[in-house]
């Protein structure tokens, strides 16, 4: 078994990024060579440089929804925060959610939001974990309203209430599929210029989705690792994105994933044999996922290359980097960024490991 602690650091506080860079591609952006170790401190714009033509960028392009509800309890006028994690299968606006505060609410229960016009939940039961699960009821579609009563879901580290920018800039200028509960932060660095001039010089961008759950964030609450449940989330990766990552991989071209989250969805998909290798067959194309990548595990297969921001100590992403390189050298990769100054966390910096 493999302890949780050897995946903690110490950050100082001033350190996590509480609001994005001035420009997106303006972050820092920390080069690892991992056949020689050697790193470079970039910045993101300087990208092009570090990639090829025939490169496969792999992207999740799910879109944050406003995910964050306020309410009020019905009969009491209690306040009541629920955080939608994810849609659940059995007819009408059935969703997996945190409600805080939990222990406020029964089965049967109704939370008003919006002074009542237009959107309630009813409480239909609880999750093992603590989840609650309800249904909405809505006048109108329910992602409009959600989009006019819902706020933004910032982490709990960013120590602010939501502000205007945050529901451009917590989002990726490439977010196509409503769904996600938090960001894939690592595409948060791309602007529309970066990625024209990546295609221009013959890099290939390839767009998946995984609906971003807080299970990806949640703290390791077991002491060893091996033991920790994955939340589950739900993925789709297109025909086109299949082929076309499957022959990179034939070719010997490289696919590098842009954030953990595309590196989950293609590890939930791929399979090998002897004749293709490693590669995304069609029947695996969709479905829901709770894998759990950590040094040690089933390891990390499609991707040849990773862009990542800096993750939380004891982090399932932080194990999920580590399993792509190192633990011990990305740690120390971390010190280093530490002392140099870099921002960590969803607005901060990122590194790129190839």
């Amino acid at each position: 078994m493999t302890d949780i602690s050897l995946f903690d650091y110490e950050l100082p506080e001033g350190l996590i990024a509480q609001y994005p860079a001035a420009e997106r591609d303006a972050s820092r952006l920390l080069v690892v060579d991992r056949a020689s170790g050697g790193r470079e401190h970039k910045f993101f714009y300087d990208l092009p440089k570090h990639l090829r033509a025939g490169d496969v960028l792999v992207f999740n392009d799910s879109c944050v929804i406003r995910a964050r509800l306020v309410g009020e309890k019905e009969g009491t006028g209690a306040r009541i925060e629920v955080f939608l994690l994810r849609r659940l299968e059995g007819g009408g606006e059935l969703w997996e959610t945190l409600a805080r505060p939990a222990r406020r609410l029964r089965t049967g229960d109704c939370v008003l939001f919006g002074g009542g016009q237009g959107l309630a939940a009813e409480v239909m039961g609880r999750g093992d974990d603590g989840s609650v699960y309800v249904r909405f009821r809505c006048e109108g579609d329910f992602m409009d309203a959600l989009e006019r009563l819902g706020r933004v879901p910032l982490p709990p580290y960013i120590r602010r209430e939501d502000e205007g920018e945050d529901a451009t800039r917590y989002q990726c200028v490439y977010a196509n599929e409503p769904g996600s509960a938090a960001a894939p932060t690592a595409g948060l660095h791309f602007t529309d210029g970066l990625l024209d001039g990546l295609r221009g010089m013959g890099v290939e961008t390839v767009f998946v989705t995984l609906h971003v759950g807080l299970g990806t964030f949640r703290p390791v609450q077991t002491d060893a690792i091996e033991e920790h449940k994955m939340h589950s989330e739900n993925y789709y990766i297109g025909e086109n994105a299949r082929r076309r990552i499957n022959l990179a991989k034939a070719e010997g071209r490289r696919v590098i994933c842009v954030g953990t989250t595309s590196v989950r969805t293609l590890e939930s998909a791929c399979i090998y044999n002897e004749g293709d290798g490693w590669h995304i067959p069609e029947s695996a194309c969709e479905g829901d996922t709770d894998i759990y990548i950590y040094p040690g595990g089933r390891g990390i297969h499609m991707a040849d290359g990773l862009i990542t921001n800096f993750h939380l100590p004891k982090s399932t992403l932080l194990m999920l980097v580590s399993a792509f390189y190192d633990r011990e050298r990305v740690l120390e990769i971390y010190r280093e960024a530490i002392e140099k100054g870099y921002r960590f966390f969803s607005y901060g910096d990122a590194m790129l490991i190839l």
